[in-house]
């Protein structure tokens, strides 16, 4: 890659939410392209994995071009001379969101995600948490402000999806859109009017 050309590294993010299918799919929908992905997966995220898919963890690392473990805090996405085109956190817990927000850098994934912020490269978070409260909100707040993107997983229903796995693409691809790339996984939304 020259010094010139556009970053084509993604770091991908897996937090301890529920929802780990959409950081697994994410790799998953980036593999067959030329995006390296880079990816942390908290331990917290192993479990959720184990519980809520067929997945194991090593199978998930796999589908990665690099792998880290959350205690590498010297890995290479924690540098800033590491060019990326930014990072997306699939699924990202409160925990997760909370440390972003007040700058807790204690695990690779926190700091990668900080170093995204630092350098002004693009950061989204599909929080995966409901009902939300006032800190919650705050937090939110207060990492949008810093240019982060708030991204949480929402079905949209004028798709019409008819699997559970037609909404987390959708939903993925929605956010790949944030990255201009496009992998024809989105049901767009079509103006009758328009001639």
């Amino acid at each position: 890659m020259s010094s010139t050309s556009r970053p084509t590294r993604l770091i991908v993010g897996i937090s301890g939410a529920s929802g780990a299918i959409y950081g697994v799919r994410l790799l998953e929908l980036l593999r067959p392209t030329p995006i390296e992905t880079h990816l942390v997966m908290t331990p917290s995220a192993e479990v959720t994995l184990a519980h809520e898919t067929d997945y194991r963890a090593q199978e998930v690392r796999a589908l990665a071009d690099v792998c880290y473990s959350s205690k590498d805090i010297g890995a290479s996405i924690s540098s800033g001379s590491f060019r990326t085109l930014g990072m997306v956190v699939a699924p990202c817990s409160v925990r997760s969101m909370s440390d972003m927000a007040t700058g807790s850098t204690s695990t690779l994934l926190t700091r990668a995600a900080d170093v995204v912020m630092k350098e002004q490269r693009r950061l989204v978070l599909m929080v995966r948490e409901t009902p939300l409260h006032r800190n919650h909100l705050r937090n939110m707040t207060s990492l949008a402000e810093m240019g982060v993107i708030i991204a949480p997983p929402v079905p949209a229903f004028y798709a019409r999806p008819d699997s559970l796995m037609a909404m987390v693409d959708h939903s993925l691809g929605r956010v790949l859109d944030l990255f201009d790339i496009d992998l024809g996984v989105v049901s767009r939304w079509k103006d009758d009017s328009a001639p």
